[in-house]
């Protein structure tokens, strides 16, 4: 695996920390949220990031799916503090009930 450079660390320092609120906030708001993960291709980012929301079962993802949209402006919130803005917010975050090992 290819080294990172110091620019491709600060920017993974900045999702990872970004998602890490995230994950925080969904815990806490949205019942069956389990954990995010995010991934991304440094040379196309931020156009090739993406997080994923999982979430236990199926019915807690239907309940929480109306709700995308404002997890999606969290999220491009979040990004923004750290100096990463993202042009279409909602390409970068999806609910599912897939976990990262899948």
């Amino acid at each position: 695996m290819k080294k990172l450079s110091v620019v491709q660390l600060k920017q993974q320092a900045a999702v990872l920390d970004a998602v890490t609120k995230l994950e925080q906030q969904a815990q806490a708001d949205l019942p069956g949220a389990v954990q995010c993960w995010f991934s991304l291709e440094y040379e196309a980012f931020p156009v090739s990031l993406l997080v994923r929301l999982q979430f236990t079962e199926q019915a807690m993802l239907d309940a929480a799916q109306p709700q995308l949209l404002v997890w999606q402006k969290r999220l491009s919130g979040l990004l923004l503090k750290k100096g990463i803005v993202l042009k279409d917010m909602r390409k970068h975050l999806v609910f599912t009930l897939s976990s990262p090992d899948d």
